[in-house]
């Protein structure tokens, strides 16, 4: 009689790039994506609260990353912008600069470039003091 509304796991990987795909352009998605294969061009989900990307061991991205939540252990050549969690392996490098809330970097991970935390909306706020 009463459904529960199901809510959308940020584990559930919804499309597959394959390890001989090549695209070029680029790719906008919806909810999770795993990347096995090469993208010449950026990756970035319409979901800013729940699109995750898995980033395999012998995958390319040449160019940005914008996610929520970003599993990377392949090679990415610019920027990743990681709104919630970025984690990265132990084969990832990262050429560029990367973006977190919240960070895990595995032992033999590699970045070349500047780890930058953004705030959460918490450590946004100001309060003043009483004096």
């Amino acid at each position: 009689m009463f459904k529960k509304k199901e809510k959308k796991s940020q584990n559930h990987i919804e499309s597959l790039i394959g390890a001989s795909t090549l695209v070029e352009g680029d790719l906008s998605f919806v909810g999770g994506v795993r990347i096995d294969g090469k993208v010449k061009g950026s990756v970035i989900t319409s979901d800013e609260e729940s699109g995750k990307l898995v980033l395999s061991k012998k995958a390319h991205i040449e160019g940005q990353i914008r996610v929520s939540h970003a599993v990377i252990d392949g090679t990415v050549d610019g920027p990743v912008y990681g709104s919630s969690f970025v984690e990265l392996l132990p084969n990832a490098k990262v050429i560029g600069d990367v973006y977190y809330k919240t960070i895990e970097i595995h032992l033999g991970a590699v970045i070349e470039g500047r780890l930058v935390h953004q705030p959460g909306e918490s450590e946004k706020k100001v309060v003043p003091l009483s004096g």
